[in-house]
């Protein structure tokens, strides 16, 4: 008929080369990855320097000449050379030993090649029919974790995209488990109700902020949550704890959730568990225990003391992405009673219909607040299944003793000032320019330390962080890398003196510049 479009018969010629499943799509996939791979070891890992030194400025400048979604295609291999000139030359090398800033860890090798397998085999973890064998081991390897963390066989927990999406996870079951108990509300069906204004949720003042994004998107409003102050090693007291929560119930406001913090984001500092379990039980408080950072010390022999009480919490968040050496994202939320998954599950005919439920077909979607999801639990299972927990433990174990060497180091030179006694591997220190005639820091030590780390940075010598502790700026290593040496650090430190002694005069004769224009 006339004006009638042809329909395509065989679409070989749109896809020759661009899918598994043809010899054609084979080839392609061995040639592709094999290119990939020759650029990140050519522009990103025989780089000498863990950053190029690159401004935002250098970097926004030559991306802005590429048309990101051009009319005509260029191909794969000049794609590929294109991104490891303008990307991956620019990238921070985690994996290097003077890349100490973050909660950012080097992947090991195990995880890259589970990545190669999760990407091609594409399997969606929300219905076992998308992803059958994915599913089912995800289910055991979330029951081995519950085993290790000290929960009973009645747990239960799912893949998250890490401590975000966990901690989100068990404020939104304790929200409407409370509601539940409490008020008899069906927070799923009816919303929220008159009473959601008197709910409050505790953590300490050094709890990742998390907590507070987690109350807004639950529509309790950041000033929800409480903060309790902390002792003197950043661990929430408790003492502090009884007195608040005495503080809220005389106002009537409803405590509902208490969040521990087993390893904080600047001190690695484990609130104290068990005291934390019994103030929660008394009070009917969900007790949560955001792990992401330190729940890998259950593995270590040597260290998992430091977790104790952790078993009487509700739920717990871990991140496989930081001491686990596994890419990003992988993270896990465990919960103690299974049934209370009944707070948030729900059934779609097309996906997780309840004839599955009767028939004891397991369907992820029930117990995760996303619906499409990667099968990341292959990470940790292979590297598992590579290295055994003996294995991963040493690898956690030298890094504690590293930071621990490293805080002596800084401890004994006069040129910087120790601020804590690493619990993990987290270092907080700064440099010490000049002091005054009561040996405190100069007004200068602040914009000193600032400028330190953008040097470091721009010089491609480290990678290293900052942070503030009571209104002053302070050096952060965050010792992840199981390959940095005390060698390494030395180095750092080294430079970091340097660098102090050539920036110090120019703040100094700005300080007294800046006097000299007042008067």
């Amino acid at each position: 008929m006339s004006g009638t479009k042809t329909f395509r018969e065989s679409p070989e010629d749109l896809t020759e080369g661009l899918f598994l499943g043809t010899d054609a799509g084979t080839i392609a996939y061995r040639t592709a990855m094999g290119q990939a791979q020759q650029a990140v070891l050519d522009a990103y890992l025989r780089r000498a320097t863990p950053y190029s030194g690159a401004s935002h400025e250098q970097q926004a400048a030559q991306l802005a000449s590429i048309e990101c979604l051009p009319e005509d295609g260029r191909g794969l291999p000049a794609t590929i050379e294109l991104v490891a000139e303008t990307v991956l030359q620019h990238s921070v090398g985690v994996s290097d030993p003077a890349c100490v800033a973050h909660l950012q860890c080097p992947p090991m090798i195990p995880a890259l090649a589970a990545e190669a397998m999760i990407t091609a085999t594409n399997q969606s973890l929300d219905s076992w029919d998308q992803s059958p064998s994915a599913t089912e081991l995800e289910t055991r390897l979330v029951d081995a974790l519950a085993e290790v963390f000290g929960y009973e066989e009645h747990s239960d927990g799912v893949f998250t995209s890490g401590g975000t999406q966990s901690n989100f996870m068990a404020l939104l079951l304790a929200r409407n488990w409370y509601l539940d108990d409490r008020f008899d509300h069906n927070a799923r069906i009816d919303g929220l109700p008159p009473e959601i204004d008197s709910l409050r949720i505790l953590c300490s003042e050094d709890a990742h902020f998390t907590t507070r994004q987690s109350a807004a998107q639950l529509g309790l409003g950041e000033n929800a949550v409480v903060t309790v102050p902390t002792d003197d090693e950043h661990r929430l007291s408790v003492d502090a704890l009884d007195s608040t929560v005495q503080t809220l119930c005389e106002r009537d406001l409803q405590p509902f959730a208490l969040v521990g913090t087993a390893g904080t984001t600047d001190f690695g500092s484990i609130d104290p568990l068990t005291p934390l379990a019994q103030r929660a039980h008394e009070h009917n408080m969900w007790f949560h225990v955001d792990a992401a950072y330190g729940g890998a010390l259950a593995f270590s022999e040597r260290h998992n003391e430091k977790l104790s009480g952790i078993a009487l919490s509700d739920s717990i968040s871990i991140d496989f992405h930081k001491l686990f050496y596994q890419p990003l994202s992988c993270g896990a939320f465990l919960l103690r009673e299974s049934d209370r998954y009944r707070y948030i599950d729900r059934n779609a005919a097309y996906l997780n219909p309840e004839s599955d439920d009767t028939d004891g077909v397991v369907n992820l979607v029930s117990k995760s607040v996303q619906t499409s999801r990667r099968f990341d639990a292959l990470k940790p299972f292979i590297a598992f299944q590579t290295l055994g927990r003996a294995g991963i433990a040493e690898l956690i174990d030298y890094t504690l003793e590293l930071a621990t060497a490293v805080a002596d180091t800084i401890a004994a030179d006069p040129a910087f000032e120790l601020k804590h006694e690493p619990t993990l591997n987290a270092v907080v220190f700064r440099y010490l320019p000049t002091t005054d005639a009561n040996g405190s820091a100069t007004s200068e030590t602040n914009e000193v330390n600032e400028r330190i780390r953008d040097r470091l940075r721009a010089e491609g010598d480290a990678i290293i962080a900052r942070t503030t502790v009571d209104a002053e700026t302070y050096l952060k290593f965050t010792l992840l890398n199981p390959q940095t040496t005390i060698s390494d650090v030395e180095r750092i430190l080294e430079a970091i003196k340097q660098y102090g002694t050539e920036i110090t005069p120019l703040y100094e004769q700005k300080t007294n510049n800046d006097a000299s224009a007042e008067e």
